[in-house]
């Protein structure tokens, strides 16, 4: 049976699916907020990765956070080179089966045999009734389908909310959403102000990423471009510069630094704090200039004036997402060649290291880039 759209019963339980990294579990926070404001009284668990399941603890919206650890069995040959693997599944299978769920929200595209195998499992583990999720063709498990139409085609936040819709949410908040702790914000001012006032501190204060996480380095504009354009900001407006990062991205860092010719001031937070409290810097900063990634998300998900630099990857699906936010500012600054994107276009994923050349990248100077952030400074901040 296949149904466009259905209603749930009032104290129905939930299983929501999103085994991502945390830049796409906050593009899910829109429909996770829609499904729990329309069903306030179901039992609504999230299903994860261990990478993201802290960035919604202590959020009301949830009853329970579910991680399984999805690399185990990322590839087939993991099947039969590591067996035990499967063994290490059975308390989250037995764990989903005891959940006696109504309904498995899918919010993941079909586009891979062996992830479409992983989720028709999952699917069929909860013993759920509805099976809800996107179909591009290969959607036969699901009994409540959305229409697929690519990546890009919608934003993934606006696929995501079409799942929640597909079991009678209304959307009426569409702002992405990090619940932080006073003590996460006592940290950020920390870092951020040190021992100062805050009314006291060298401003514009500006964050920038020059990483990507560890799934896709290809994504990175070069780090001498960054210096270069901390360079040119500065001397246009002054300030301080933030590098944000995890700890893995330390030495990565180091070289923007010394790339860097001005004399701003700069600091380098690789890897202190959490990547809650990385949000909770993002909310204090003055601008945010980062390439595709976790942060990025984090970055207008804390209402950061935010310009994201994009290469191989698909913009129109993983741009920031301001949703309702009023008098929010982001921006996209990439090349239009005819090659772009090759990673994540129409139903087809690419390679996430990209071409050999990237030019998408290679050739984005920093002009480009030190016009939108001063646009973004002049509208958000006192710059003349």
């Amino acid at each position: 049976m296949h149904k466009q759209a259905i209603t749930l019963p009032p104290n129905a339980h939930i299983l929501v699916v999103k085994l991502a990294g945390i830049g796409d579990l906050l593009l899910a926070t829109p429909a996770l907020s829609a499904l729990r404001e329309t069903y306030p009284q179901a039992r609504i668990d999230l299903l994860v990765t261990p990478d993201s399941a802290g960035l919604l603890n202590g959020w009301g919206v949830l009853d329970n956070i579910i991680v399984l650890d999805k690399y185990l069995f990322d590839y087939p040959q993991q099947i039969f080179t590591r067996p035990r693997n499967l063994l290490r599944l059975l308390p989250t299978w037995r764990a989903l089966r005891a959940g006696h769920y109504d309904a498995i929200l899918l919010m993941h595209h079909l586009t891979l045999p062996f992830g479409r195998l992983k989720y028709q499992l999952l699917a069929y583990a909860t013993g759920a009734k509805w099976r809800v999720g996107l179909d591009n063709g290969h959607g036969w498990f699901l009994n409540v389908r959305v229409k697929d139409e690519g990546f890009g085609a919608r934003h993934e936040a606006e696929y995501n909310m079409a799942i929640a819709q597909a079991v009678g949410s209304a959307i009426r908040n569409t702002n992405l959403t990090v619940p932080l702790t006073d003590e996460e914000r006592r940290q950020a001012r920390l870092f951020v102000y040190g021992d100062a006032e805050a009314e006291s501190v060298e401003r514009p204060i500006i964050a920038m990423h020059p990483g990507s996480g560890g799934y896709s380095t290809a994504r990175r504009w070069a780090p001498e471009r960054f210096a270069q354009l901390a360079d040119t900001l500065f001397h246009d407006v002054g300030g301080q510069l933030l590098l944000l990062g995890g700890p893995e991205e330390a030495e990565l860092h180091q070289q923007v630094i010394r790339d860097m010719h001005s004399g701003m001031p700069v600091r380098s937070l690789a890897g202190k704090g959490s990547i809650k409290v990385a949000a909770a810097v993002l909310e204090l900063v003055d601008l945010f200039v980062g390439n595709d990634s976790a942060l990025m998300h984090l970055a207008t998900a804390v209402g950061a004036p935010t310009v994201a630099i994009f290469g191989l990857t698909n913009f129109k699906a993983w741009g920031p997402y301001t949703g309702d936010a009023k008098g929010q500012l982001a921006t996209v600054v990439h090349l239009d060649l005819p090659c772009m994107p090759c990673f994540y276009r129409g139903h087809e994923l690419g390679t996430p290291e990209g071409c050999a050349t990237r030019d998408c990248l290679a050739r984005l100077g920093v002009d480009p880039v030190a016009v939108a952030a001063r646009r973004m400074l002049r509208q958000t901040w006192k710059v003349s």
